[in-house]
């Protein structure tokens, strides 16, 4: 399947598209994972990229095409793939359209997973993150074994930079006034599947009706 996955931020788009991974091989592309690998490795795109995350800001549209032009080219995308937090703005839409008639692709919909802001703001501000393998804790529903520790690997779990109570807020209303209206561009499309559920489960059910799993 190739689907793009909408939400703000805290929807719960990761979790989604990690089960619907398991469904048919397709691969997960979250562009916020590769740009935190890139500003963990202190390459070039990390550089520039690491202000606006710590800020809750979006990056460029020129550096997320490129990122993404060369990550769906990877022989892993030959069977699938998931669009986690791409695109963010009607211009990268409108570049993402482009880039997939070049490569003789199209998506099979676009999924915007709707949640209310309460709900959001709770699971991230409790959210923490491990600095070694990137295992995803919650202080209130699930801790780690040993506070602060990962029981995975033993690295220290910590509260990311952008998920601190200012920086969500931020990054809701970010959300609110660029990528919202991405729902509208698919609309007009004839490609959006809009789902109102904080359940992943009632998400994965809605996804294989619409495309007929």
């Amino acid at each position: 399947m190739k689907l793009i996955l909408l939400g703000a931020p805290g929807a719960g788009k990761g979790t989604v598209a990690k089960l619907l991974t398991k469904i048919d091989g397709s691969v997960q592309i979250s562009t916020g994972d590769i740009l935190r690998a890139a500003v963990a490795a202190g390459t070039e795109l990390g550089k520039q990229a690491e202000a606006a995350m710590k800020a809750g800001d979006l990056v460029s549209d020129e550096l997320i095409m490129g990122i993404m032009r060369e990550r769906l080219k990877e022989d892993d995308c030959k069977n699938g793939y998931l669009l986690d937090g791409f695109p963010r703005t009607i211009p990268q839409a409108e570049a993402l359209k482009e880039l997939l008639a070049d490569m003789g692709e199209k998506l099979d919909t676009v999924v915007d997973i709707q949640v209310p802001r309460e709900t959001i703001l709770d699971r991230l501000t409790t959210r923490r993150t491990c600095t070694g393998c990137g295992e995803i804790y919650n202080v209130k529903s699930n801790p780690p074994k040993v506070e602060g520790v990962c029981d995975k690997c033993g690295g220290s779990v910590v509260q990311r930079d952008d998920e601190t109570e200012e920086a969500i807020s931020n990054r809701l209303d970010v959300y609110n006034e660029q990528t919202a209206p991405l729902a509208g561009f698919y609309k007009n499309e004839g490609m959006l599947l809009e789902v109102d559920a904080t359940s992943s489960d009632a998400v994965i059910d809605a996804i294989k009706n619409k495309i007929g799993m």
